[in-house]
């Protein structure tokens, strides 16, 4: 084969997440966004660790799999989705094939407890983060998430199924005041324009609903700003919504990088917070608190976690790569205590008002990275939790871990190639994989969380 051939074949099977394998002439070659069953044409990009890499063209024949055929209408051009196409019980069969496929050489078969679906397979994401934008050069404005494989081009996902539904009617709301007031949008490779993006987040057992609006500080063209948010906050608050406002915010971001972040934030109705509850607990979310985006399938996670970890009573359990301290929360009312660690100052803050807000004097969050921050912690633990963030453990910080001895080790994983690497570590530490499965918060996509249970062995 030869890089830039173009060539046809059957896709035989998934790598995680969406790695199509095929075999061409004698040789293994992989397809991003494809499915197992379909007939495809790619052309070839490149070679990388004895496996040829393909580009997508088209599909010439779909798969006996997509039997689906009320998705969304923007499946296969927006970036989002992967799966829609076919039922969600096999969605569940090829992620679990994946996930055991990958782990399998430290994860017994009777360990394997497979996967855990989700209760709401369609309108599950309580956060969205919205781009602003034209879907064709110099075309009308968009509003909504990036093509697939483009970096510039924006598709406006008014039919998006995995959204919550007063998402669409915001997201509809916000475009159609935009285009009536003639706003440019920011664009990135001139740094030159006022829109930005537009931040949703709504409580799946409150309802609460917090938007931003994100701008530049670039107003050429705009009369009056303070007018314009003004007629943004009417907007929003006219909207037949199932949820209820909590706040609407101004956030001005000018630095050049594609993220959504805020140099200053203005309170334009409301406040700048709202409330969620899980398990029993109230938790207070800021624009950027990390939470997981799927509150009903946390719930499901949050309780393997705890299923997992065992008997707590009187141990000392740390929750390495805390975020918002959500995990150490569900286990402190049967720990004798739980220290968080979370690099993110923000996400510290939040969790230690989190466990005041629910009366948990026995938690204890530092801010830090976790490979320097364990050395300053005088206590020892006696259970180790870890949520570590796409990339896995820093190698570093993996022996320090280790050295503790635990009898038991919960690692969540939202990366299970991340996972795979450091299952590595742990086994050739002593350590042996004793349960496994996997909880679905994305359907519709590749992506799955993972829950292992690692144990100490005893020789």
């Amino acid at each position: 084969m030869k890089k830039g051939e173009i060539f046809e074949g059957m896709v035989e099977g998934l790598n995680f997440p969406n790695k199509g394998i095929l075999h061409i002439e004698g040789e293994a070659v992989t397809v991003k966004h494809v499915l197992p069953g379909q007939k495809i044409r790619a052309t070839v990009c490149k070679r990388r660790g004895g496996t040829w890499e393909g580009r997508l063209l088209e599909i010439l024949e779909p798969s006996p799999l997509e039997t689906e055929t009320n998705v969304c209408r923007h499946f296969g051009v927006c970036g989002g989705c992967s799966c829609q196409s076919i039922s969600y019980g096999e969605q569940l069969k090829l992620k679990e094939a994946m996930i055991k496929k990958l782990i399998g050489e430290y994860c017994p078969e009777s360990a394997f407890e497979g996967i855990i679906g989700s209760r709401r397979p369609s309108c599950y994401r309580n956060k969205m983060e919205y781009s602003f934008g034209d879907e064709v050069k110099d075309g009308p404005l968009m509003l909504g998430l990036h093509k697939r494989g483009s970096f510039h081009d924006i598709v406006t996902v008014e039919d998006c199924r995995i959204a919550d539904g007063d998402f669409r009617k915001i997201l509809m709301g916000t475009l159609e005041l935009c285009r009536e007031e003639g706003l440019s949008f920011y664009r990135k490779m001139r740094h030159e324009g006022y829109l930005r993006h537009l931040l949703i987040r709504k409580a799946w057992k409150t309802g609460e609903i917090l938007v931003a609006l994100v701008t530049s500080g670039q107003t050429e063209g705009l009369e009056n700003e303070e007018a314009f948010l003004g007629r943004f906050v009417h907007m929003a608050k006219q909207l037949p919504l199932e949820g209820t406002l909590a706040g609407v915010l101004h956030m001005r971001n000018d630095s050049q990088a594609d993220v959504v972040k805020s140099d200053r934030t203005t309170i334009l109705y409301g406040r700048d917070f709202f409330y969620e509850e899980l398990l029993g607990l109230r938790f207070k979310i800021t624009p950027f608190s990390f939470f997981q985006t799927n509150s009903c399938g946390a719930e499901v996670l949050y309780r393997t976690v705890r299923d997992y970890i065992g008997e707590t009573q009187e141990k000392l359990v740390y929750d390495l790569y805390s975020g918002t301290g959500t995990i150490a929360q569900v286990l402190a009312p049967v720990a004798k205590k739980v220290i968080g660690v979370e690099i993110v100052e923000e996400a510290v803050a939040a969790a230690r008002e989190n466990a005041a807000l629910n009366g948990l004097s026995n938690c204890e969050f530092l801010a830090g990275d976790v490979l320097k921050t364990l050395a300053s912690i005088a206590e020892k633990p006696d259970l180790i939790v870890l949520d570590p963030p796409r990339e896995g453990i820093h190698p570093k910080a993996l022996p320090m871990i280790l050295s503790y001895g635990v009898e038991r080790i919960v690692y969540i994983s939202c990366k299970p190639t991340s996972l795979a690497r450091d299952l590595g570590v742990f086994a050739a530490a002593g350590y042996q994989l004793q349960r496994a499965c996997c909880v679905d918060m994305f359907p519709g996509t590749a992506h799955t969380e993972c829950v292992v249970l690692i144990q100490r062995k005893h020789i």
